[in-house]
């Protein structure tokens, strides 16, 4: 099912922010324009190699190659935007003035533009033309802090402030595509940044951080959500989230064979629990190392208590629910290269949305998007 088939966008993006968005607008039928300076998006060939991220955030759009600093370029973008429904782009501010498309122009050429404009601090305040990455977002924002043991600062894992701004970004168009229709055709523009993005995606933590004064740590939602990873005899880890409810650390008790820690006034209740942590960490850690992993599962599995083995990603592919979900997909490319990757995780009346397109060689639909363009007055739509 197509839900925004007819729903044209135009992303001037590179990265991760904006591409995300425009992926997920591709995901649901729209149809997306991606310009790219002459040697293509930094994503392209990140680090000098192909970079295989690319194709996660650019599967489904059309490539057209602008160079920006030319006046006949700036104009093809401007007649692009004209007959679009979305434009989205995550440059600096003040960027888009100098291409001659800053809002007031925006307007003027297309009324009924839905832009959404993707920053890393926001148009104003102090750190507004500062540029900003992943890493710097998750600092900023206190999100960090929640993943870092700061006696041994680093940083480690997947793109998190990235992915929120782009999710936020996506949403936020959907619905001013949604109320474009009510307020009579007109248009709107979105402002998103990945710092403030970042503090909602987080939005808990800060609830209890300004209502109790107490900064919450790396430890202090897994405490009381009472989640663990321990390794079992054979090496291989697994996971085990509790959330404070009786009935299943009761029957994690049961699985563990292990009854005197009911008795343990340390572990009496969840806030009992929550308070000896590390010390019920600990306890658990032992008893785990007992017996090989697959011995835990059914065990687990038998007490309904809720578990997951610590997979990598490639172990995850290969687990059964997700075969089953049929979620990732593979397909050979016509030059012997591998497209693979995730698919949408969500389905619509039963069915995945959309089909699986390519993603796009640098410049592959410049000539086809621009020979259309150029026939569209530069004007209002």
């Amino acid at each position: 099912m197509s839900l925004l088939g007819g729903v044209s966008v135009v992303e001037l993006g590179t990265a991760i922010t904006a591409p995300l968005a425009g992926v997920l607008l591709s995901d649901l039928g729209a149809d997306v324009v991606k310009i790219e300076r002459p040697e293509g998006d930094l994503f392209r060939t990140l680090g000098g190699t192909k970079n295989h991220y690319f194709s996660a955030f650019n599967r489904g759009k059309r490539s057209v190659v602008l160079d920006l600093a030319l006046s006949d370029a700036q104009q093809s973008l401007r007649s692009l935007i004209c007959e679009a429904d979305v434009f989205l782009d995550n440059v600096r501010p003040g960027s888009l003035a100098r291409l001659g498309v800053d809002p007031d122009e925006l307007r003027r050429l297309n009324p009924g533009l839905v832009h959404c404009s993707i920053t890393g601090f926001g148009a104003t305040g102090p750190y507004s033309q500062r540029p900003a990455f992943d890493g710097v977002a998750q600092a900023l924002s206190g999100l960090l802090s929640l993943s870092m043991d700061a006696d041994d600062p680093g940083v480690s894992g997947p793109t998190v402030s990235d992915n929120a701004t782009g999710m936020y970004a996506c949403i936020a168009i959907l619905g001013a595509l949604a109320g474009r229709e009510a307020a009579g055709g007109r248009g709107a523009r979105i402002e998103v940044n990945m710092l403030e993005a970042s503090m909602a995606f987080i939005g808990g933590q800060f609830a209890s951080a300004m209502q109790t004064g107490v900064a919450p740590g790396p430890l202090t939602r897994v405490a009381g959500s009472q989640a663990y990873a321990v390794r079992c005899a054979d090496g291989p880890a697994i996971a085990i989230h509790l959330s404070g409810l009786e009935k299943f650390w009761t029957a994690l008790v049961g699985a563990l064979n292990a009854p005197e820690l009911l008795d343990d006034p340390r572990f009496s209740s969840a806030s009992d629990r929550t308070h000896h942590y590390l010390e019920l960490r600990d306890e658990l850690a032992a008893r785990f190392a007992r017996d090989d992993r697959a011995t835990w599962e059914h065990r687990l599995t038998d007490a309904d208590v809720p578990f997951a083995p610590v997979y990598d990603v490639l172990e995850v592919i290969d687990d059964p629910q997700v075969r089953a979900l049929d979620t990732v997909y593979r397909a050979q490319h016509e030059d012997g290269g591998l497209d693979a990757g995730v698919r949408p995780p969500y389905l619509i009346d039963g069915r995945r949305p959309g089909e699986r397109r390519e993603v796009p060689e640098l410049g592959a639909d410049t000539d086809a998007v621009l020979a259309r363009a150029r026939s569209h007055p530069d004007g209002a739509r």
